[in-house]
Formats: structure tokens, sequence, C-alpha cells
């Protein structure tokens, strides 16, 4: 049976939760990274700007339409808050998104080089390679449209000098992603110092990626 919709007030509750737990787990630091979810009645609520994850309450957050519009909340959302809405609107089996600076993938991220699906359950979760989104600058429409079309069938992309974007059915799911991309780039980075890789078969890999894909669309 597939899961129930979360209500609106369990949908900014976990939120919260996904975005201190961001901070807590190192995937970012300060107030950096920014998170979003899409609410029952088809809007967003997001982060704010500039605010201290531990700090932060539900009042904090804010509601937006997907086209950017505050509709609840006294603060400012994310100055990226059309990174998230841009994913938003394009993919509707998308319901929650995060954008981090984990340490590990944002070194892929400097280099312009994609995480490898090398792993198993790394095709399961995340679809395939984590592939390198051509550069644009933070904050812009533009980057929020590149990024917006490159998680059409996996589950993160990363941000050319900048970092992680992932994606995922509620929060706790696209935190799952978060930490499973950062987990997998470490395991590759420290995996290239011992010496060169075996990749999983072609076959292999194609079976386990559209496991994602299934769970994702329903569609094969």
């Amino acid at each position: 049976m597939p899961e129930a919709k979360l209500t609106a007030q369990e949908t900014k509750e976990q939120l919260l939760w996904v975005a201190k737990e961001m901070l807590i787990t190192n995937l970012v630091q300060g107030t950096a990274g920014n998170c979003a979810a899409r609410l029952p009645d088809g809007n967003a609520v997001l982060t704010p700007s500039s605010l201290d994850y531990m700090d932060m309450t539900l009042d904090d957050l804010v509601v937006c339409d997907l086209d950017g519009n505050v509709l609840e909340g006294e603060r400012s959302p994310t100055t990226e808050k059309m990174l998230h809405l841009s994913a938003l609107k394009l993919h509707d089996d998308i319901d929650a998104t995060m954008h981090c600076h984990a340490k590990f993938a944002t070194m892929f991220a400097l280099t312009r080089k994609a995480i490898p699906a090398y792993i198993e359950e790394f095709d399961v979760f995340v679809g395939g390679d984590v592939e390198v989104a051509d550069y644009k600058t933070t904050g812009s429409l533009e980057l929020a449209e590149e990024i917006a079309k490159r998680v059409g069938e996996k589950a993160a992309v990363l941000m050319a000098n900048h970092g992680l974007f992932a994606v995922g059915k509620s929060p706790k799911d696209v935190l799952h992603i978060a930490h499973l991309v950062e987990r997998t780039a470490e395991i590759i980075w420290g995996a290239q110092q011992l010496g060169e890789i075996v990749p999983l078969p072609d076959e292999v890999n194609k079976q386990f990626s559209s496991y994602y894909r299934y769970g994702r669309t329903g569609k094969f």
C-alpha cells in the first residue's frame, strides 16, 4: 500500500525536524542550506533565510505558492526559494527538496565530477550517477531551471562549485537521500585512494536504477 500523505501540520513538523538534522549531521554549517516541502493544497513550505536551525520554530517557516509569492509567515523565505519551487513545479512526483553543502559531495561538485553509481543501493535510492549541473549563479532563476530539469529521473544532482540538491517523497525521505549521496561520495573518494574502482556490470546498473524509477513514478 502507498504511504499515507502527510497533513500540512505533519509536513511542517517533519520539515523543521529535518532542517535541524541537516545541521546536526554535518550536511551544512551555520545557517547554510535550505529545505522545502509540498503541502496538501499544492503550495510549499520553506525554511527561512539566515536563521539558526537550532532556534528555528514552526512559526519561522514560510509558506509560498509555486511562483514564490509568500502566503504565510513573518520571515523571508530562503533566498534560494526558486531552486526548490522550480523542482516542485516541474515534477509532481517530488514532494520534498533539500540543498546542502555536504563535504564529500561538494568535493565532487568543485571538481565537476559525477558521483558514480558503483553501489547497488545507490542505484535503487538515487537512480544512477549523480551528475554535475552546468554552473549558474547562486539564487538565479537560471540555476533553478537548470537544477529542476536534472532531477527528472534522479533523486540528486550536484550544483557546480556549490553543493548538493536532493529530492524525495517527504522531508525524511530527502534527508535519507542526502545522507546516502554523501556517504557514497566519501566511499568513492576513499576507494580511489586504494586503487582503481571496479564498476557494477551495466545490466545490474540498469536493473537496479529501474527500481528507483518505478518506486518514484510507478513506471519502468
